[in-house]
């Protein structure tokens, strides 16, 4: 599993190891069925894993646009303020992309 987490990667790793234990099933190749299995469950680990580090990711901005728009609105600037408020809604999208 590549240390930079993909959800994509994740995916397709997971994906192509169902194909390989499913053609070692049908062949009856135990070295394609223990591959594949385990190229699945090394797959949807990485794609998990890359899920809970998004939404961190995405809680973290959340929280950082959070305070930027109240030291904004606190101290008068605007465009700080503002700046907060995308930020902190592109971290709650990012967040709910990676709970679901």
């Amino acid at each position: 599993m590549s240390s930079d987490l993909n959800k994509t990667s994740g995916q397709y790793h997971s994906t192509k190891g169902n194909v390989v234990e499913a053609i070692g099933n049908v062949t009856g190749a135990t070295s394609w069925q223990n591959s594949g299995a385990k190229e699945h469950a090394e797959g949807e680990a990485e794609y998990k894993a890359a899920q809970v580090k998004g939404a961190a990711e995405g809680a973290k901005d959340q929280t950082k646009g959070y305070v930027d728009s109240v030291i904004g609105a606190v101290t008068g600037d605007k465009a700080k303020q503002t700046s907060g408020n995308i930020q902190q809604e592109a971290g709650k999208a990012k967040k709910d992309a990676n709970t679901t």
